[in-house]
């Protein structure tokens, strides 16, 4: 892949978490129309009965909803021809029922890795480790 591959990559990437920090889940899901492609592979705990965009869009749905406030802060990028890894820290107040758990109002922060895969200017295959141990932890839903 070129240089101009790889820059695009990281471009669309970087639209993908503008519109994720945005707060509006009418963004995120035209960020997913957008950038992702419609069969993209989804590796990460997703809701049963959804592949694709689809999934996707319901995960951030979840997500915006349990955390208005939800941060993305991308800590560490390394790029490969067609694939981008990220660690994040992601950060938000709990405001919504998450996983069966109703809202805290307590203010949560978690990392997670994601691998990105490229194909046609657009994300074709993510796949994610996310702490989701020390989220529910931290919501009260675990023991510490």
């Amino acid at each position: 892949m070129s240089a101009a591959g790889t820059t695009g990559n990281a471009a669309t990437l970087q639209r993908f978490h503008s519109a994720v920090n945005s707060g509006s889940p009418e963004l995120v899901f035209q960020a997913v129309d957008e950038l992702v492609a419609p069969d993209v592979l989804f590796h990460a705990p997703v809701p049963m009965g959804l592949t694709g965009a689809e999934a996707l869009k319901r995960v951030w749905g979840v997500l915006l909803r349990a955390f208005p406030d939800i941060h993305v802060t991308v800590e560490e990028t390394i790029s490969e021809g067609d694939r981008i890894v990220v660690r994040n820290t992601v950060t938000g107040t709990h405001r919504g029922e998450y996983q069966g758990v109703p809202p805290t109002g307590r203010t949560v922060s978690y990392g997670e890795i994601f691998i990105f895969r490229f194909a046609g200017g657009r994300i074709a295959e993510v796949r994610g480790v996310v702490d989701v141990l020390s989220l529910l932890r931290q919501l009260g839903a675990l023991p510490s």
